[in-house]
């Protein structure tokens, strides 16, 4: 007992003051926090990381919502200031870990959410996209990729990631234009899952968390969601034969799950079933 209480205990200060953290209905929410805008540093995506770890091995985590504090930005990507002022190998290095870091995040298997509440733009776009689905509140702010204003590129996986959602015409022109868009737009492009309508930031996330919450016991197997999320990311990188080789492992570690058990007698009694996530 407390054994397990340690661990609860280790999980609720993954976070820290630049990334905050705490599981609550199954969903574990990371929020960015930097204000004004979010901006993220070296120190910040340590903290990120972390939090991401923590996700994966908290067993009370089923769905991780990723968003930013307060209501203006979402995060307006890596702090300019912070860039301007370090080596060209610190800045290697600096995208080096945030690409580790994302990835990470994007192939946890357990589904992500992105809660778009604020501008969302550069590196903040970066970060949305690594995550599975994205959801925006509507008329809270722009979204983009504006690096090459910078004489840069996005070299947060955007050239990557961007690519594979809208297609590479689409996105070289977004990126070269370093054209910022509404969340409306976002959604027509393929970028955004659903852009809700809210009063505030706080009742935007209620919005959020409802959407997360369908995702987790009883009512849905959280296991099978995260396997399946785990097939779709992997999979669409590697030769077809391959990817279908993963789907039959991942297959077989849900068959031999207590929630598969539940979902086919469940099925063949017709009732509704209760998953554990076991």
């Amino acid at each position: 007992m407390a054994e397990a209480e340690a661990k609860v205990q280790e999980t609720t200060e993954a976070g820290g003051n630049l990334v905050q953290y705490r599981v609550e209905g199954g969903v574990a929410l990371l929020t960015l926090n930097d204000p004004p805008a979010n901006t993220y540093s070296y120190e910040m995506m340590q903290e990120l990381d972390r939090s991401i770890l923590a996700a994966r091995m908290d067993e009370r985590a089923q769905v991780i919502v990723i968003t930013g504090s307060g209501e203006k930005f979402f995060c307006a990507g890596a702090n300019i200031q912070m860039l301007s002022s370090v080596t060209p190998e610190f800045k290697y290095y600096f995208c080096l870990h945030a690409n580790e870091t994302l990835s990470r995040l994007e192939q946890t298997p357990k589904l992500v959410v992105a809660a778009i509440n604020g501008h969302c733009v550069g590196g903040g776009l970066e970060v949305a996209l690594a995550a599975d689905i994205r959801l925006a509140r509507k008329g809270a702010g722009k979204m983009g990729l504006p690096e090459v204003s910078l004489g840069v590129l996005p070299g947060t996986g955007g050239t990557q990631r961007l690519v594979r959602v809208v297609g590479k015409s689409r996105a070289i022109e977004l990126m070269t234009t370093g054209e910022l868009f509404t969340f409306e737009r976002g959604e027509e492009l393929g970028l955004v899952n659903h852009v809700y309508e809210a009063a505030s930031g706080e009742a935007f996330m209620e919005q959020v968390l409802d959407y997360a919450r369908q995702f987790t016991t009883p009512g849905k197997a959280a296991r099978a969601v995260g396997r399946i999320k785990r097939s779709v990311q992997t999979g669409a990188e590697i030769p077809f034969e391959s990817a279908l080789a993963l789907e039959r492992e991942l297959q077989q570690q849900l068959f031999q799950s207590e929630d598969a058990r539940e979902g086919l007698d469940a099925y063949v009694q017709k009732r509704k079933p209760i998953f554990k996530g076991k």
